[in-house]
């Protein structure tokens, strides 16, 4: 069994979606016989991510941050989606912070680097907004554990700003 973790961009354009879609199926099909693909599921790369692992047949485990997660950051638009990922999840684990802060966002990373064989990014390269942590933190952690890294760019996939 081969367990991917994924950190991606929430910032994707509408117009990159498919793109990055398509990339993701492109990487996980390889797997498709014996998949488990850990997510946070945020809007976009990550949701994108438990999509197509559950389109081709993979299992999903999702890891919440923090108990007020789905309520302080899904989006109101995002919330079918994040709903349907958990019900369909083989695993929800939801981590014992009360609040979806950096400590809580950090923790749940560590938690998917914890059961990955390989990290699925899809980023750009550029450092995260803020300085540290983010999809560049977690990629710069995954390559100091020795945890293999796919990396997901197509061309004309493009963030907002």
């Amino acid at each position: 069994m081969t367990t991917l973790a994924v950190t991606g961009h929430m910032d994707l354009t509408e117009e990159a979606v498919p793109r990055v879609r398509a990339a993701l199926r492109e990487l996980l099909e390889p797997y498709s016989e014996d998949l488990t693909g850990v997510s946070r599921i945020a809007s976009k790369a990550d949701a994108l991510f438990a999509e197509e692992v559950s389109a081709i047949g993979g299992r999903l485990v999702v890891v919440i941050p923090s108990l007020d997660y789905r309520s302080a950051v899904v989006r109101p638009e995002d919330t079918p989606v994040f709903d349907h990922l958990n019900e369909t999840a083989i695993e929800v684990q939801t981590l014992p912070y009360e609040t979806a802060d950096r400590a809580a966002c950090e923790a749940a990373d560590s938690e998917l680097l914890k059961r990955a064989d390989r990290l699925v990014a899809v980023w750009d390269g550029t450092p995260s907004a803020g300085g540290s942590g983010g999809t560049a933190g977690l990629v710069e952690e995954a390559r100091r554990a020795g945890v293999p890294v796919d990396m997901v760019r197509p061309d004309g996939a493009v963030r907002r700003g």
